[in-house]
């Protein structure tokens, strides 16, 4: 009796196994291979760092509805008062308002613009321009995320996550390039 009571355990684990197995393979199929290239860059990003640079999606940007030819670039600092890597980020993103050269600064925040504007004060942060937009309006998905834009509007980089300090240096040296 025993024999057959381990057996029944062993048949239901067995089974449990495959239909796990089997819900698995179906979320894995559908989030990496039935999706557009441009989702597959975006699913699983760690908000924590994501160094490599990577071009964001430029018909998205063009909703900000920015005159780009006030400056050779612009840098969008996408970020929101609620996420506490952007606020580890502050330190950084001071160094970039001072040594910005002439890039334009304009931060996005998905909050209302005199909230926005107490966040970044609090910072120590200051921009050209404060926008409220939800952030998947420009193709943004985490925060920070940094998008750097030419005359024209056409991304020429962008960073997302939190830095290393190498990257951190990537981007300064990319503001001084204009």
């Amino acid at each position: 009796m025993l024999t057959s009571l381990s057996k029944k355990i062993e048949l239901v684990a067995n089974v449990a196994i495959i239909v796990v197995a089997c819900l698995l393979t179906t979320v894995l199929v559908k989030n990496y291979f039935l999706t557009q290239p441009s989702q597959q860059a975006n699913q699983g990003e760690s908000q924590r760092v994501q160094s490599e640079s990577q071009p964001a999606n430029s018909p998205t940007v063009s909703s900000l509805d920015i005159d780009w030819k006030q400056s050779k670039q612009t840098l969008i600092l996408a970020i929101s008062s609620t996420c506490h890597f952007c606020t580890e980020s502050a330190p950084f993103y001071k160094k970039l308002t001072q040594s910005r050269g002439n890039t334009r600064l304009v931060a996005v925040l998905p909050q209302p613009v005199e909230d926005s504007r107490k966040y970044l004060d609090h910072l120590g942060i200051s921009v050209d321009e404060v926008r409220q937009l939800p952030l998947d309006r420009i193709g943004v998905r985490g925060t920070p995320t940094l998008i750097l834009l030419d005359t024209f509007g056409v991304v020429r980089n962008s960073w997302i996550g939190s830095l290393p300090p190498q990257t951190e240096l990537a981007v300064i040296r990319a503001l001084k390039s204009d």
